[in-house]
């Protein structure tokens, strides 16, 4: 599908995720209507190569359709940029094994890509057993993945570089056990429970190692590291969260007039400035990110790689534009005063929603420290930029 289309159809769908929105958190999943209408756009296999009938969408459709769907509600864009990027594995593993997971258009796959299992390596795979947090819409998938390092006879199993073996296993769904874990703050609807496994058996044809060996496939995207594309679709779920929320706060400005005050919100100085301000800085972390993106889209294109250099700006890009929409979130609140603590007050949600995306470790606050090193030529494990 063009994407013009993409996003014309995530732009739709927000709509009814916005319809959803309190019914999920309620719920803590997305309503299984809202799951159908993007199973039937695609937005699962965003990432899953053309070759085996996935979309493959280019870097910059994929955080468009992230951002649009989060305008509705946050937790359809987090689950989009998760699952979505878990259809990367299907570029690293043989086509067969890519054709049973990922085969069936209305597959949807997830999982975790933190090595939070132990993987025993046979002469045909692998028994792995493993815990796994942070299982975004694991409710509704009909495959899962886990992260895990490698062990052989003598211990873990390392790298030239020293670091340990780390494979990703795909599982079918009913292998593993969900465990109810997901009473949290924000992002309530993405269902992030906990999975787990007990010696379970994985064919060598559905394990990969994303870090360390190149894609099967060699086109443009897969020349994106995973872990860089999830990071990017985390970022532009984020900017939809911000932009919503100053979508409600210009809403709630002409309605509104605070107590003790004889002019409504949008009256005030003090929203004029602060808005336009969370406006500029959101424009600007937008714009940031694209920007980035373009470049290594181009670079993708031309030469089948992106640069070190190449990867650093995409991680900045990222964490930046999550942190601008952060504070974009953070003064829309702010503005709203006591309106903006109420159930019925979507900001309230906006806030707890965008405080979760924050923690997240690839656009976290060790990220700056990550690339700040790069620009200063300090030793660097890049393993995971």
């Amino acid at each position: 599908m063009p994407s013009s289309k993409l996003v014309d159809s995530a732009r739709s769908i927000s709509r009814l995720a916005q319809e959803r929105a309190e019914e999920g958190e309620r719920e803590r999943k997305l309503s299984r209507d809202l799951v159908e209408a993007m199973i039937e756009a695609g937005f699962f296999r965003l990432c899953v190569p053309a070759s085996i009938g996935g979309g493959e969408a280019d870097p910059a459709t994929l955080i468009e359709v992230c951002e649009e769907l989060a305008r509705g509600d946050s937790a359809a864009g987090w689950c989009i940029a998760v699952m979505a990027t878990a259809g990367m594995v299907a570029a690293y593993i043989p086509e067969d094994a890519a054709r049973e997971v990922y085969g069936d258009a209305s597959s949807v796959v997830g999982g975790v890509f933190a090595p939070r299992g132990k993987a025993v390596a046979g002469p045909d795979g692998y028994r792995v057993t493993g815990r796994w947090p942070f299982s975004s819409g694991v409710d509704h998938c009909d495959w899962v993945m886990g992260g895990c390092i490698v062990f052989e006879d003598d211990g873990p199993r390392t790298l030239e570089s020293g670091r340990p073996d780390v494979q990703l296993a795909l599982f079918p769904k009913h292998e593993v056990e969900v465990i109810d874990t997901w009473h949290v703050s924000g992002l309530r609807a993405t269902g992030s429970h906990d999975i787990a496994v007990e010696d379970q058996f994985v064919p060598a044809d559905r394990a990969a190692s994303i870090i360390t060996l190149s894609p099967r496939e060699q086109r443009p995207l897969y020349a994106f590291p995973p872990f860089g594309l999830l990071a990017l679709t985390i970022a532009g779920t984020a900017l939809g969260i911000g932009r919503a929320a100053i979508d409600d706060l210009l809403e709630l400005a002409g309605a509104k007039t605070p107590t003790g005050s004889t002019r409504s919100l949008a009256e005030r100085p003090v929203t004029q400035t602060r808005i336009a301000q969370a406006e500029a800085g959101l424009l600007a972390g937008r714009a940031f990110l694209y920007d980035a993106v373009a470049t290594a889209w181009e670079t993708a294109r031309d030469s089948g790689e992106v640069s070190v250099e190449q990867r650093a700006a995409l991680r900045l890009a990222a964490t930046h534009a999550t942190a601008a929409s952060a504070t974009a979130v953070d003064v829309a609140y702010d503005l709203g005063g006591g309106t903006s603590i109420y159930e019925t007050s979507p900001l309230q949600r906006r806030f707890r929603d965008i405080h979760a995306a924050t923690q997240h470790m690839l656009v976290g606050p060790s990220t700056w420290e990550l690339t700040g090193r790069l620009m200063l030529g300090l030793p660097t494990d890049i393993a995971q930029l």
